[in-house]
Protein backbone atom coordinates (compact mmCIF):
# COMPACT_ATOMS: atom_id res chain seq x y z
CA UNK A 1 0.00 0.00 0.00
CA UNK A 2 1.59 3.53 -0.62
CA UNK A 3 -0.74 6.19 1.13
CA UNK A 4 -1.90 5.55 4.65
CA UNK A 5 -4.91 8.08 4.73
CA UNK A 6 -8.25 6.90 5.75
CA UNK A 7 -8.44 5.04 2.64
CA UNK A 8 -5.04 3.29 2.31
CA UNK A 9 -4.98 2.19 5.86
CA UNK A 10 -8.85 1.13 5.72
CA UNK A 11 -7.35 -1.41 2.41
CA UNK A 12 -4.04 -2.30 4.48
CA UNK A 13 -6.93 -3.71 7.15
CA UNK A 14 -8.99 -5.36 4.57
CA UNK A 15 -5.99 -7.47 3.36
CA UNK A 16 -4.37 -8.18 6.21
CA UNK A 17 -7.65 -9.16 7.85
CA UNK A 18 -8.08 -12.20 5.17
CA UNK A 19 -4.30 -13.23 5.94
CA UNK A 20 -2.38 -11.01 3.40
CA UNK A 21 1.06 -10.01 4.25
CA UNK A 22 0.94 -6.24 3.49
CA UNK A 23 3.59 -3.60 3.31
CA UNK A 24 2.24 -0.16 4.27
CA UNK A 25 4.66 2.96 2.72
CA UNK A 26 4.00 6.42 3.44
CA UNK A 27 6.41 9.41 3.33
CA UNK A 28 7.83 10.03 6.99
CA UNK A 29 7.69 8.17 10.19
CA UNK A 30 4.92 10.93 11.65
CA UNK A 31 2.97 9.64 8.46
CA UNK A 32 3.13 6.06 9.12
CA UNK A 33 2.00 7.07 13.11
CA UNK A 34 -0.79 8.26 11.60
CA UNK A 35 -1.34 5.16 9.29
CA UNK A 36 -0.95 2.84 11.85
CA UNK A 37 -2.97 4.73 14.28
CA UNK A 38 -5.90 4.87 11.82
CA UNK A 39 -5.77 0.68 11.46
CA UNK A 40 -5.66 0.64 15.70
CA UNK A 41 -8.78 2.81 15.52
CA UNK A 42 -10.79 0.80 13.25
CA UNK A 43 -9.81 -2.21 14.33
CA UNK A 44 -10.55 -1.08 17.54
CA UNK A 45 -14.10 -0.44 17.15
CA UNK A 46 -14.30 -3.88 15.60
CA UNK A 47 -13.17 -5.32 19.22
CA UNK A 48 -15.30 -3.55 20.94
CA UNK A 49 -18.22 -4.40 18.88
CA UNK A 50 -17.48 -8.28 19.35
CA UNK A 51 -16.68 -8.30 15.18
CA UNK A 52 -13.11 -8.84 16.01
CA UNK A 53 -11.22 -10.91 18.54
CA UNK A 54 -8.12 -9.36 20.78
CA UNK A 55 -5.88 -12.05 19.33
CA UNK A 56 -7.14 -11.69 15.71
CA UNK A 57 -6.06 -8.01 16.09
CA UNK A 58 -2.71 -8.67 17.50
CA UNK A 59 -2.35 -11.39 14.73
CA UNK A 60 -4.03 -7.90 12.16
CA UNK A 61 -1.02 -5.95 13.26
CA UNK A 62 1.53 -8.95 12.62
CA UNK A 63 1.14 -9.17 8.86
CA UNK A 64 1.51 -5.49 8.05
CA UNK A 65 4.95 -4.11 8.20
CA UNK A 66 5.24 -0.51 7.77
CA UNK A 67 8.11 1.81 5.99
CA UNK A 68 8.90 5.00 4.50
CA UNK A 69 10.62 3.96 1.41
CA UNK A 70 9.11 2.59 -1.26
CA UNK A 71 12.32 -0.10 -1.47
CA UNK A 72 10.09 -1.75 0.92
CA UNK A 73 7.21 -3.70 -1.98
CA UNK A 74 10.07 -4.69 -4.04
CA UNK A 75 8.84 -8.20 -3.47
CA UNK A 76 5.00 -7.43 -3.51
CA UNK A 77 2.65 -9.15 -5.51
CA UNK A 78 0.54 -6.20 -5.80
CA UNK A 79 1.18 -2.76 -4.97
CA UNK A 80 -2.23 -0.43 -4.81
CA UNK A 81 -1.84 3.28 -4.44
CA UNK A 82 -4.41 5.15 -2.21
CA UNK A 83 -2.95 9.00 -2.39
CA UNK A 84 -4.01 12.18 -2.63
CA UNK A 85 -5.92 12.90 -5.98
CA UNK A 86 -2.70 14.11 -8.03
CA UNK A 87 -2.34 13.07 -11.34
CA UNK A 88 1.32 14.28 -11.28
CA UNK A 89 1.91 12.91 -8.12
CA UNK A 90 0.20 9.53 -9.05
CA UNK A 91 1.97 9.32 -12.10
CA UNK A 92 5.65 10.18 -10.17
CA UNK A 93 4.71 7.37 -7.62
CA UNK A 94 4.16 5.05 -10.79
CA UNK A 95 6.94 5.71 -12.21
CA UNK A 96 8.96 5.12 -9.06
CA UNK A 97 7.33 1.91 -8.88
CA UNK A 98 8.28 0.72 -12.20
CA UNK A 99 11.83 0.56 -11.04
CA UNK A 100 11.41 -1.27 -7.71
CA UNK A 101 8.59 -4.21 -8.14
CA UNK A 102 9.22 -7.30 -10.05
CA UNK A 103 7.84 -7.29 -13.66
CA UNK A 104 4.87 -9.89 -12.68
CA UNK A 105 3.87 -7.60 -10.39
CA UNK A 106 0.05 -5.85 -10.78
CA UNK A 107 -0.16 -2.29 -10.09
CA UNK A 108 -3.31 -0.88 -9.44
CA UNK A 109 -4.76 2.62 -8.49
CA UNK A 110 -7.25 3.23 -6.16
CA UNK A 111 -8.13 6.48 -7.76
CA UNK A 112 -12.13 7.12 -8.10
CA UNK A 113 -11.88 10.12 -10.55
CA UNK A 114 -8.48 10.48 -12.51
CA UNK A 115 -7.57 8.16 -15.81
CA UNK A 116 -6.05 4.54 -15.27
CA UNK A 117 -4.78 4.88 -18.93
CA UNK A 118 -2.82 8.32 -18.04
CA UNK A 119 -1.49 6.79 -14.49
CA UNK A 120 -0.35 3.61 -16.72
CA UNK A 121 1.94 5.10 -19.33
CA UNK A 122 4.30 6.36 -16.72
CA UNK A 123 5.26 3.31 -16.17
CA UNK A 124 7.39 0.58 -18.84
CA UNK A 125 4.30 -2.01 -18.00
CA UNK A 126 0.67 -0.43 -18.66
CA UNK A 127 -0.60 -3.84 -19.35
CA UNK A 128 0.11 -4.83 -16.07
CA UNK A 129 -1.48 -1.85 -14.76
CA UNK A 130 -5.40 -1.46 -13.58
CA UNK A 131 -8.11 0.51 -11.11
CA UNK A 132 -8.89 -0.95 -8.21
CA UNK A 133 -11.49 1.01 -6.72
CA UNK A 134 -12.77 0.52 -3.33
CA UNK A 135 -14.87 2.49 -1.60
CA UNK A 136 -15.19 4.38 2.47
CA UNK A 137 -14.55 2.85 4.38
CA UNK A 138 -12.95 0.21 2.70
CA UNK A 139 -13.66 -2.72 5.51
CA UNK A 140 -17.18 -2.23 5.35
CA UNK A 141 -18.04 -1.50 2.01
CA UNK A 142 -18.53 -4.62 -0.01
CA UNK A 143 -18.23 -3.19 -3.49
CA UNK A 144 -15.02 -2.77 -5.29
CA UNK A 145 -14.39 -1.47 -9.25
CA UNK A 146 -12.00 -3.28 -11.38
CA UNK A 147 -11.26 -0.47 -14.19
CA UNK A 148 -9.26 -2.01 -17.15
CA UNK A 149 -7.91 0.38 -20.06
CA UNK A 150 -7.66 -0.25 -23.45
CA UNK A 151 -4.05 -2.56 -22.74
CA UNK A 152 -4.76 -3.92 -19.50
CA UNK A 153 -4.23 -7.89 -20.05
CA UNK A 154 -7.45 -9.69 -19.41
CA UNK A 155 -5.41 -12.00 -16.47
CA UNK A 156 -4.51 -8.72 -14.83
CA UNK A 157 -8.22 -8.00 -14.51
CA UNK A 158 -9.26 -11.65 -14.04
CA UNK A 159 -6.44 -11.95 -11.30
CA UNK A 160 -7.71 -8.56 -9.60
CA UNK A 161 -11.11 -9.87 -9.61
CA UNK A 162 -10.61 -13.30 -8.05
CA UNK A 163 -8.22 -11.27 -5.15
CA UNK A 164 -11.49 -9.20 -4.90
CA UNK A 165 -13.85 -12.32 -4.45
CA UNK A 166 -11.05 -13.76 -1.68
CA UNK A 167 -11.41 -10.19 0.24
CA UNK A 168 -15.08 -10.87 0.60
CA UNK A 169 -15.57 -8.29 -2.17
CA UNK A 170 -18.31 -7.80 -5.08
CA UNK A 171 -16.14 -6.86 -8.06
CA UNK A 172 -16.97 -5.39 -10.96
CA UNK A 173 -15.65 -4.43 -14.37
CA UNK A 174 -15.41 -1.15 -15.58
CA UNK A 175 -13.60 0.51 -18.57
CA UNK A 176 -11.57 3.88 -18.06
CA UNK A 177 -13.86 6.52 -17.84
CA UNK A 178 -14.01 9.20 -15.44
CA UNK A 179 -16.40 8.22 -12.73
CA UNK A 180 -16.71 4.72 -13.46
CA UNK A 181 -20.07 3.20 -12.50
CA UNK A 182 -20.92 4.73 -9.18
CA UNK A 183 -19.53 8.24 -9.25
CA UNK A 184 -20.43 8.76 -12.86
CA UNK A 185 -24.11 8.07 -11.59
CA UNK A 186 -23.92 9.88 -7.99
CA UNK A 187 -22.04 12.42 -8.42
CA UNK A 188 -24.91 14.25 -10.85
CA UNK A 189 -27.53 13.65 -8.87
CA UNK A 190 -24.86 15.20 -6.08
CA UNK A 191 -24.41 18.20 -7.82
CA UNK A 192 -27.74 18.65 -8.78
CA UNK A 193 -28.67 19.24 -5.21
CA UNK A 194 -25.78 21.61 -4.56
CA UNK A 195 -27.46 23.08 -7.32
CA UNK A 196 -30.64 23.27 -6.00
CA UNK A 197 -30.06 25.06 -2.49
CA UNK A 198 -27.36 27.28 -4.16
CA UNK A 199 -30.13 28.64 -6.26
CA UNK A 200 -32.50 28.59 -2.89
CA UNK A 201 -34.74 26.31 -4.41
CA UNK A 202 -35.43 24.44 -1.08
CA UNK A 203 -33.31 24.28 2.08
CA UNK A 204 -30.24 21.87 3.05
CA UNK A 205 -31.89 20.46 5.38
CA UNK A 206 -35.42 19.80 3.24
CA UNK A 207 -33.24 18.66 0.55
CA UNK A 208 -30.99 15.80 2.41
CA UNK A 209 -34.66 14.97 4.70
CA UNK A 210 -36.27 14.75 0.85
CA UNK A 211 -34.03 12.01 -0.08
CA UNK A 212 -33.88 10.45 2.56
CA UNK A 213 -37.35 10.03 3.38
CA UNK A 214 -38.54 9.37 -0.08
CA UNK A 215 -35.92 7.52 -1.42
CA UNK A 216 -34.92 5.50 1.77
CA UNK A 217 -31.14 7.01 1.19
CA UNK A 218 -29.04 6.40 3.91
CA UNK A 219 -27.75 9.99 3.52
CA UNK A 220 -29.57 13.06 2.43
CA UNK A 221 -26.74 14.55 -0.40
CA UNK A 222 -25.40 17.68 1.49
CA UNK A 223 -24.59 15.89 4.37
CA UNK A 224 -23.06 12.62 1.79
CA UNK A 225 -20.85 15.87 0.55
CA UNK A 226 -19.58 16.49 3.74
CA UNK A 227 -18.65 13.32 4.15
CA UNK A 228 -16.75 12.99 0.71
CA UNK A 229 -15.14 16.07 1.18
CA UNK A 230 -15.72 18.95 -1.03
CA UNK A 231 -12.52 19.14 -2.48
CA UNK A 232 -12.59 15.89 -3.66
CA UNK A 233 -16.46 15.75 -4.99
CA UNK A 234 -15.01 19.13 -7.45
CA UNK A 235 -12.35 17.39 -8.60
CA UNK A 236 -14.08 14.28 -9.54
CA UNK A 237 -16.99 16.60 -11.09
CA UNK A 238 -14.55 18.72 -12.81
CA UNK A 239 -12.71 15.66 -13.82
CA UNK A 240 -16.02 14.23 -15.50
CA UNK A 241 -17.15 17.40 -17.02
CA UNK A 242 -13.88 18.03 -18.41
CA UNK A 243 -14.09 14.22 -20.31
CA UNK A 244 -17.75 14.37 -21.27
CA UNK A 245 -18.74 17.92 -21.47
CA UNK A 246 -21.95 17.30 -20.03
CA UNK A 247 -23.31 20.12 -18.15
CA UNK A 248 -24.73 18.74 -15.67
CA UNK A 249 -21.00 17.61 -14.43
CA UNK A 250 -20.29 20.81 -14.73
CA UNK A 251 -19.20 21.70 -10.59
CA UNK A 252 -22.00 24.31 -9.04
CA UNK A 253 -20.00 27.48 -8.88
CA UNK A 254 -20.09 27.61 -4.88
CA UNK A 255 -18.47 24.45 -4.91
CA UNK A 256 -15.84 26.06 -5.49
CA UNK A 257 -16.27 28.80 -3.62
CA UNK A 258 -16.64 26.72 -0.61
CA UNK A 259 -13.70 25.03 -1.71
CA UNK A 260 -11.33 27.87 -1.69
CA UNK A 261 -12.53 29.36 1.62
CA UNK A 262 -11.67 25.89 2.90
CA UNK A 263 -15.29 24.65 3.77
CA UNK A 264 -14.34 21.03 2.79
CA UNK A 265 -16.97 19.41 5.24
CA UNK A 266 -16.54 17.08 7.85
CA UNK A 267 -12.69 17.04 7.72
CA UNK A 268 -12.59 20.61 8.43
CA UNK A 269 -15.73 20.97 10.83
CA UNK A 270 -17.52 22.84 8.24
CA UNK A 271 -19.08 22.32 5.03
CA UNK A 272 -22.60 22.49 3.36
CA UNK A 273 -23.36 21.88 7.44
CA UNK A 274 -21.23 22.79 10.87
CA UNK A 275 -19.42 20.46 12.90
CA UNK A 276 -18.13 20.62 16.62
CA UNK A 277 -15.30 19.57 15.49
CA UNK A 278 -12.89 18.64 12.50
CA UNK A 279 -13.77 14.81 11.55
CA UNK A 280 -16.47 15.11 14.25
CA UNK A 281 -20.21 13.78 12.51
CA UNK A 282 -21.86 15.87 15.16
CA UNK A 283 -23.96 18.64 13.63
CA UNK A 284 -24.46 21.84 15.10
CA UNK A 285 -26.48 25.03 14.45
CA UNK A 286 -25.39 27.40 12.50
CA UNK A 287 -26.10 30.58 10.91
CA UNK A 288 -28.55 28.24 8.43
CA UNK A 289 -29.94 26.33 10.70
CA UNK A 290 -33.51 26.90 10.38
CA UNK A 291 -34.94 29.30 13.79
CA UNK A 292 -37.78 28.10 15.48
CA UNK A 293 -40.08 31.02 15.73
CA UNK A 294 -41.07 32.71 19.08
CA UNK A 295 -44.48 32.74 18.22
CA UNK A 296 -45.91 29.82 16.40
CA UNK A 297 -47.19 30.60 12.55
CA UNK A 298 -50.66 31.74 11.91
CA UNK A 299 -52.22 28.69 10.74
CA UNK A 300 -56.03 28.33 9.37
CA UNK A 301 -58.40 26.20 11.46
CA UNK A 302 -58.79 22.61 9.84
CA UNK A 303 -61.00 19.65 11.55
CA UNK A 304 -62.39 18.50 8.57
CA UNK A 305 -60.68 17.62 5.68
CA UNK A 306 -61.95 15.80 2.22
CA UNK A 307 -60.11 13.48 -0.09
CA UNK A 308 -61.00 13.18 -3.83
CA UNK A 309 -60.31 9.79 -5.34
CA UNK A 310 -60.88 5.99 -5.14
CA UNK A 311 -57.29 4.82 -6.08
CA UNK A 312 -54.40 3.46 -3.85
CA UNK A 313 -52.99 7.04 -3.34
CA UNK A 314 -56.28 9.10 -2.17
CA UNK A 315 -56.74 5.80 0.15
CA UNK A 316 -53.77 5.87 1.77
CA UNK A 317 -54.44 9.88 2.46
CA UNK A 318 -58.06 9.10 4.06
CA UNK A 319 -56.15 6.55 6.59
CA UNK A 320 -53.38 9.12 7.41
CA UNK A 321 -56.10 12.12 7.92
CA UNK A 322 -58.45 9.80 10.41
CA UNK A 323 -55.96 8.49 12.32
CA UNK A 324 -54.32 11.98 12.86
CA UNK A 325 -57.82 13.06 14.42
CA UNK A 326 -59.26 14.25 11.66
CA UNK A 327 -63.00 13.82 10.23
CA UNK A 328 -62.46 13.10 6.70
CA UNK A 329 -64.99 13.32 3.79
CA UNK A 330 -64.03 11.34 0.87
CA UNK A 331 -65.43 11.50 -3.01
CA UNK A 332 -65.70 8.91 -5.30
CA UNK A 333 -67.53 8.29 -8.41
CA UNK A 334 -70.47 6.16 -7.63
CA UNK A 335 -71.34 3.87 -4.52
CA UNK A 336 -69.64 0.83 -5.45
CA UNK A 337 -66.76 2.89 -5.79
CA UNK A 338 -67.81 5.02 -2.28
CA UNK A 339 -67.86 1.22 -0.75
CA UNK A 340 -64.73 -0.50 -2.03
CA UNK A 341 -62.96 2.33 -0.87
CA UNK A 342 -64.49 1.83 2.97
CA UNK A 343 -63.60 -1.83 2.54
CA UNK A 344 -59.94 -1.39 1.53
CA UNK A 345 -59.67 1.29 4.55
CA UNK A 346 -61.24 -1.48 6.75
CA UNK A 347 -58.58 -3.83 5.31
CA UNK A 348 -55.41 -1.47 5.53
CA UNK A 349 -56.43 -0.73 9.06
CA UNK A 350 -57.05 -4.36 10.52
CA UNK A 351 -53.76 -5.08 9.10
CA UNK A 352 -52.05 -2.48 11.27
CA UNK A 353 -54.56 -3.82 14.25
CA UNK A 354 -52.89 -7.26 13.82
CA UNK A 355 -48.98 -6.36 13.22
CA UNK A 356 -49.49 -4.36 16.66
CA UNK A 357 -49.14 -0.72 15.37
CA UNK A 358 -52.85 0.69 16.06
CA UNK A 359 -55.10 -0.64 18.89
CA UNK A 360 -58.68 -1.80 17.89
CA UNK A 361 -59.77 1.21 19.56
CA UNK A 362 -57.95 3.36 17.74
CA UNK A 363 -58.91 1.30 14.28
CA UNK A 364 -62.86 1.85 15.11
CA UNK A 365 -62.20 5.63 16.35
CA UNK A 366 -60.57 6.09 12.86
CA UNK A 367 -63.56 4.57 10.98
CA UNK A 368 -65.79 6.41 13.04
CA UNK A 369 -64.51 9.70 11.59
CA UNK A 370 -64.73 8.59 7.76
CA UNK A 371 -67.48 9.57 5.65
CA UNK A 372 -67.85 8.38 1.97
CA UNK A 373 -69.79 10.33 -0.38
CA UNK A 374 -70.18 10.46 -4.19
CA UNK A 375 -71.24 13.56 -4.54
CA UNK A 376 -68.55 16.85 -4.57
CA UNK A 377 -71.31 19.08 -3.82
CA UNK A 378 -70.71 17.38 0.17
CA UNK A 379 -67.42 19.12 0.26
CA UNK A 380 -68.94 22.67 1.43
CA UNK A 381 -67.89 22.07 4.50
CA UNK A 382 -64.56 21.26 4.60
CA UNK A 383 -61.77 23.37 6.05
CA UNK A 384 -58.98 21.32 3.69
CA UNK A 385 -59.94 19.40 0.09
CA UNK A 386 -57.24 16.96 -1.16
CA UNK A 387 -57.37 15.74 -4.99
CA UNK A 388 -55.80 12.73 -5.41
CA UNK A 389 -57.19 11.83 -9.00
CA UNK A 390 -55.36 10.36 -12.05
CA UNK A 391 -52.47 12.72 -13.41
CA UNK A 392 -54.26 14.16 -16.48
CA UNK A 393 -54.02 17.96 -16.30
CA UNK A 394 -57.93 18.64 -17.83
CA UNK A 395 -59.07 16.49 -15.32
CA UNK A 396 -57.49 17.94 -12.15
CA UNK A 397 -58.37 21.41 -13.62
CA UNK A 398 -61.58 20.86 -14.03
CA UNK A 399 -62.10 19.43 -10.59
CA UNK A 400 -60.46 22.77 -8.86
CA UNK A 401 -62.92 24.58 -10.88
CA UNK A 402 -65.76 22.70 -9.31
CA UNK A 403 -63.71 23.13 -5.96
CA UNK A 404 -63.97 26.96 -6.69
CA UNK A 405 -67.61 26.82 -6.43
CA UNK A 406 -68.03 24.10 -3.89
CA UNK A 407 -65.78 24.74 -0.92
CA UNK A 408 -66.24 27.67 1.67
CA UNK A 409 -64.41 30.91 1.42
CA UNK A 410 -61.05 30.10 3.27
CA UNK A 411 -61.08 26.34 2.56
CA UNK A 412 -57.39 24.95 1.48
CA UNK A 413 -56.84 23.11 -1.99
CA UNK A 414 -54.47 20.99 -2.44
CA UNK A 415 -53.20 18.30 -5.17
CA UNK A 416 -51.32 15.42 -4.90
CA UNK A 417 -50.19 15.46 -8.21
CA UNK A 418 -46.39 14.52 -8.47
CA UNK A 419 -45.47 16.04 -12.23
CA UNK A 420 -48.35 18.74 -13.24
CA UNK A 421 -47.72 22.24 -12.53
CA UNK A 422 -49.44 23.35 -9.14
CA UNK A 423 -50.34 26.75 -11.12
CA UNK A 424 -52.03 25.68 -13.55
CA UNK A 425 -54.44 23.92 -11.30
CA UNK A 426 -54.80 27.54 -8.80
CA UNK A 427 -55.50 29.19 -11.83
CA UNK A 428 -58.25 27.16 -12.80
CA UNK A 429 -59.91 28.45 -9.91
CA UNK A 430 -60.35 32.27 -8.27
CA UNK A 431 -58.72 32.03 -5.41
CA UNK A 432 -55.25 31.10 -6.57
CA UNK A 433 -53.74 31.85 -2.93
CA UNK A 434 -55.65 29.57 -1.51
CA UNK A 435 -54.05 26.59 -3.48
CA UNK A 436 -51.43 24.16 -2.69
CA UNK A 437 -49.58 21.06 -3.45
CA UNK A 438 -49.20 18.36 -0.44
CA UNK A 439 -47.36 15.52 -2.69
CA UNK A 440 -48.15 12.11 -0.68
CA UNK A 441 -45.87 9.63 -1.44
CA UNK A 442 -46.79 6.00 -1.84
CA UNK A 443 -48.17 4.34 0.44
CA UNK A 444 -49.30 7.31 2.01
CA UNK A 445 -49.71 5.47 5.61
CA UNK A 446 -45.89 4.17 5.50
CA UNK A 447 -44.22 7.07 4.16
CA UNK A 448 -43.31 10.07 6.54
CA UNK A 449 -42.60 12.44 3.70
CA UNK A 450 -44.82 14.82 2.28
CA UNK A 451 -43.46 17.49 0.00
CA UNK A 452 -45.50 21.10 0.46
CA UNK A 453 -45.25 23.05 -3.07
CA UNK A 454 -46.15 26.86 -3.14
CA UNK A 455 -46.78 28.40 -6.08
CA UNK A 456 -45.70 32.07 -7.01
CA UNK A 457 -49.63 32.81 -5.75
CA UNK A 458 -49.69 30.56 -2.36
CA UNK A 459 -50.75 32.55 0.72
CA UNK A 460 -48.07 32.34 3.28
CA UNK A 461 -50.58 31.07 6.35
CA UNK A 462 -51.67 28.09 3.10
CA UNK A 463 -48.31 27.21 3.14
CA UNK A 464 -47.78 26.97 6.92
CA UNK A 465 -51.08 25.07 7.83
CA UNK A 466 -50.72 22.44 5.25
CA UNK A 467 -47.20 21.92 6.68
CA UNK A 468 -49.03 21.65 10.17
CA UNK A 469 -51.34 19.19 9.18
CA UNK A 470 -48.76 17.04 7.57
CA UNK A 471 -46.91 17.26 11.10
CA UNK A 472 -50.33 16.57 12.86
CA UNK A 473 -50.50 13.39 10.65
CA UNK A 474 -46.84 12.37 11.84
CA UNK A 475 -45.28 13.37 8.71
CA UNK A 476 -42.34 15.44 7.64
CA UNK A 477 -42.74 18.14 5.51
CA UNK A 478 -40.03 19.47 3.22
CA UNK A 479 -41.03 23.04 1.48
CA UNK A 480 -40.23 23.82 -2.13
CA UNK A 481 -41.23 26.06 -5.22
CA UNK A 482 -43.61 24.72 -8.04
CA UNK A 483 -41.22 23.85 -10.45
CA UNK A 484 -41.42 20.11 -12.18
CA UNK A 485 -40.19 17.09 -10.13
CA UNK A 486 -40.53 19.58 -7.16
CA UNK A 487 -37.15 18.02 -5.00
CA UNK A 488 -37.35 13.96 -5.30
CA UNK A 489 -38.79 13.37 -8.66
CA UNK A 490 -35.94 16.16 -10.10
CA UNK A 491 -33.01 14.88 -8.17
CA UNK A 492 -34.27 11.36 -8.53
CA UNK A 493 -34.92 10.72 -12.17
CA UNK A 494 -32.45 12.37 -13.78
CA UNK A 495 -29.51 9.94 -11.98
CA UNK A 496 -31.90 7.17 -13.48
CA UNK A 497 -32.12 8.14 -16.65
CA UNK A 498 -28.46 8.35 -16.90
CA UNK A 499 -28.29 4.89 -15.64
CA UNK A 500 -30.24 4.15 -18.64
CA UNK A 501 -27.81 6.33 -20.84
CA UNK A 502 -24.71 4.02 -19.39
CA UNK A 503 -26.22 0.85 -20.29
CA UNK A 504 -27.46 2.33 -23.87
CA UNK A 505 -23.94 2.77 -24.22
CA UNK A 506 -22.71 -0.67 -23.01
CA UNK A 507 -20.28 0.53 -20.38
CA UNK A 508 -21.99 -1.59 -17.99
CA UNK A 509 -24.51 -4.05 -17.79
CA UNK A 510 -27.77 -3.81 -15.96
CA UNK A 511 -26.52 -5.85 -12.78
CA UNK A 512 -23.38 -4.65 -12.53
CA UNK A 513 -24.81 -0.89 -12.62
CA UNK A 514 -27.70 -2.09 -10.18
CA UNK A 515 -24.86 -3.51 -7.86
CA UNK A 516 -22.36 -0.55 -8.26
CA UNK A 517 -25.22 1.70 -6.77
CA UNK A 518 -26.50 -0.42 -4.27
CA UNK A 519 -23.66 -1.90 -2.94
CA UNK A 520 -20.89 1.34 -3.68
CA UNK A 521 -23.55 3.66 -2.37
CA UNK A 522 -25.53 1.94 -0.21
CA UNK A 523 -28.80 2.89 -1.43
CA UNK A 524 -31.78 0.54 -1.28
CA UNK A 525 -32.37 -0.62 -4.62
CA UNK A 526 -30.38 -0.36 -8.30
CA UNK A 527 -31.55 2.38 -10.95
CA UNK A 528 -33.09 -0.64 -12.97
CA UNK A 529 -34.69 -2.27 -10.25
CA UNK A 530 -36.16 0.50 -8.76
CA UNK A 531 -37.53 1.75 -12.65
CA UNK A 532 -39.11 -2.21 -13.38
CA UNK A 533 -40.82 -0.98 -9.81
CA UNK A 534 -41.93 2.44 -10.85
CA UNK A 535 -43.03 1.58 -14.01
CA UNK A 536 -41.28 2.71 -17.11
CA UNK A 537 -44.24 4.46 -18.60
CA UNK A 538 -43.75 6.38 -15.33
CA UNK A 539 -40.22 6.96 -15.25
CA UNK A 540 -40.59 8.15 -19.19
CA UNK A 541 -43.43 10.78 -18.77
CA UNK A 542 -41.37 12.03 -15.37
CA UNK A 543 -38.62 12.67 -17.57
CA UNK A 544 -40.32 14.43 -20.32
CA UNK A 545 -41.61 16.75 -18.15
CA UNK A 546 -38.25 17.85 -17.02
CA UNK A 547 -36.96 17.80 -19.87
CA UNK A 548 -40.07 19.99 -21.03
CA UNK A 549 -39.42 22.56 -17.94
CA UNK A 550 -36.02 22.59 -17.49
CA UNK A 551 -34.64 22.29 -21.71
CA UNK A 552 -31.24 20.99 -20.36
CA UNK A 553 -30.27 18.42 -23.08
CA UNK A 554 -29.11 16.04 -20.31
CA UNK A 555 -32.59 15.52 -18.86
CA UNK A 556 -33.70 14.22 -22.32
CA UNK A 557 -35.27 11.07 -21.69
CA UNK A 558 -32.94 8.36 -22.93
CA UNK A 559 -34.02 6.63 -26.38
CA UNK A 560 -33.49 3.13 -24.52
CA UNK A 561 -35.96 4.03 -22.36
CA UNK A 562 -38.74 5.39 -25.13
CA UNK A 563 -38.20 2.10 -26.91
CA UNK A 564 -38.58 -0.42 -24.21
CA UNK A 565 -42.00 1.94 -23.35
CA UNK A 566 -43.32 1.61 -27.23
CA UNK A 567 -42.18 -2.19 -26.85
CA UNK A 568 -44.64 -2.16 -23.90
CA UNK A 569 -42.07 -3.39 -21.44
CA UNK A 570 -43.32 -1.25 -18.77
CA UNK A 571 -41.35 -3.46 -15.74
CA UNK A 572 -42.71 -5.84 -13.29
CA UNK A 573 -46.31 -4.42 -14.08
CA UNK A 574 -45.98 -5.89 -17.23
CA UNK A 575 -43.45 -8.76 -16.33
CA UNK A 576 -40.62 -7.64 -18.50
CA UNK A 577 -38.68 -4.35 -18.52
CA UNK A 578 -35.18 -4.10 -17.80
CA UNK A 579 -35.34 -7.72 -16.25
CA UNK A 580 -37.60 -10.28 -16.87
CA UNK A 581 -40.17 -11.48 -14.49
CA UNK A 582 -42.09 -14.69 -13.68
Amino acid sequence: MVGLGTMGAGIAEVFARHGLTVVGVERDDEAVARGRGHIQHSTDRAVKRGKLSVEDQDALFGRVTFATSMEALADCDLVIEAVVERLELKREIFGALDKIVREDAILATNTSSLSVTEISVATQRPRRVVGMHFFNPAPVQEFVEVIKTVVTEPDVVDDVQALARRLDKVPVVAADRAGFIANALLFGYLNHAVSMVESRYATREDVDAAMRLGCGYPMGPLALLDLIGLDTAYEILDTMYKQGRNRLHAPAPILKQMVTAGLLGRKTGRGFYTYEAPDSPVVVDDENTPSVPAEAPAVRPVKQVGVVGSGTMAVGIVEVCAKAGYDVLYVARGTEKVDRVRATLERSLEKGVQRGKLSSEERDAALRRVTGTAKLDDLASVDLVIEAVVEELSVKQALFESFDEICKPGAILATTTSSLPVIDLAMATKRPADVIGLHFFNPAPVMQLVEVVSTVATAPDVADTAAAVAVAAGKHPVRCGDRAGFIVNALLFPYLNDAVRMLEAHYAGVDDIDAAMKLGCRLPMGPFALLDVVGLDVSLAIQRTLYLEFREPGFAPAPLLEHLVTAGYLGRKTSRGFRDYA
